[in-house]
């Protein structure tokens, strides 16, 4: 196999350091103890004294806007700017000369805008899309520093000023959100202290459980009044019915007279046509298993008082699961007995 000569390696800092000495690239003059070198002097010249060949101010600053010219139309405005600078620092005495060069040079200052005009802009854009709508407004507000009439950028600044507007609205919507749902807390804690009052036993959610669509509540009133989601179980036909907010002064009846009317279509459930007010009978149990037979014209504020313990023995009340109480409804005769007896079995006596 053939074999090359391995390439020379070299310092890139030392080359780097090389070039700034070549007039072209440097980047700052020597100092004043530093040797400037001959073709330093000879570029200062031109500028300052004209050419070794006698070339006069006009003509240097002539050549120097001309290059510019041709960065121009290249649209390389940030050069042609230097060039046209250049010819200036030449200081034509030509009037006519100068003023070109003056028109020039301001014509690339607003090019050189317009490019930051579109910048800031397309900035604005990109901020609203991102919905970032104070930093859009200060894009906008920038350029109308320069352009106060650009309709393009006093359109992006209405777009986000209504981006603000609506996300201010949302914020806003959001904490009035969030405050409604700590004050229905607080009731809600309120109420459930209050259960303890009406002997109503709270039990815990299981973990994991979803939130409770229902929440007792208490009135407005002096003493405050408790409603709370109460359902009423079915268990010959494993159904139920819930009431969302069962005030505790109404009556178990008026719930019954509406869900069971005499004269009613009855539920598609009730296979037999027992399920009518005159033959229904309710019951309830408390956390010591005390079975409580209710009045149909008992309110729950009076099965809370009976379900309560009398003086001296175990706390006893109504058990509120799952965020509700609960009540059995049965028809009398047969299906109330054999219920009953389950009921016995299942508490052990």
């Amino acid at each position: 196999m053939a074999t090359f000569p391995k390439q020379a390696e070299y310092d890139v800092q030392q080359k780097l350091k090389e070039m700034d000495s070549v007039p072209l690239f440097m980047k700052t003059l020597p100092s004043d103890g530093e040797e400037a070198g001959e073709a330093l002097e000879a570029l200062q010249a031109l500028v300052h004294d004209g050419t070794p060949d006698g070339s006069t101010k006009e003509e240097i600053a002539t050549n120097f806007k001309t290059q510019g010219n041709d960065y121009f139309k290249a649209e390389r405005y940030r050069e042609a700017l230097g060039f046209y600078t250049q010819a200036i620092d030449a200081k034509p005495t030509d009037s006519d000369l100068l003023q070109s060069l003056l028109l020039n040079r301001a014509a690339c200052n607003l090019e050189l805008s317009n490019k930051s005009l579109k910048a800031l802009y397309r900035s604005a854009l990109a901020l609203i899309a991102l919905e970032r709508p104070e930093e859009a407004i200060d894009c906008c507000n920038r350029a109308l520093v320069a352009d106060a009439q650009n309709s393009s950028i006093l359109n992006a600044l209405s777009k986000a000023k209504a981006l603000k507007e609506r996300q201010e609205a949302r914020e806003k919507a959001k904490q009035e959100a969030a405050a409604a749902a700590k004050a229905r807390e607080m009731k809600i804690q309120a109420a459930l202290r209050f259960n303890q009052a009406r002997s109503i036993l709270v039990l815990p959610l299981a973990p994991g459980q979803p939130s409770l669509e229902h929440h007792p509540t208490l009135s407005n009133d002096d003493p405050p009044r408790l409603s709370v989601p109460m359902l009423f179980l079915y268990p010959q036909y494993s159904q139920s019915d819930i009431i969302s907010s069962f005030h505790e002064d109404t009556r178990f009846t008026d719930h019954l007279e509406v869900m069971f009317p005499p004269e009613g279509t009855r539920p598609g459930w009730d296979l037999q046509g027992d399920y009518v007010l005159s033959n229904l009978v309710l019951y309830a149990s408390t956390k010591r298993k005390r079975l409580l037979k209710i009045g149909k014209k008992t309110t729950l504020a009076d099965l809370c008082n009976n379900a309560a313990a009398k003086t001296g023995e175990p706390v006893d009340g109504l058990e509120m699961v799952d965020g509700h109480l609960s009540v059995v409804v049965l028809p009398k005769g047969t299906v109330e007995k054999d219920w009953i007896d389950k009921f016995k079995i299942q508490r052990g006596g």
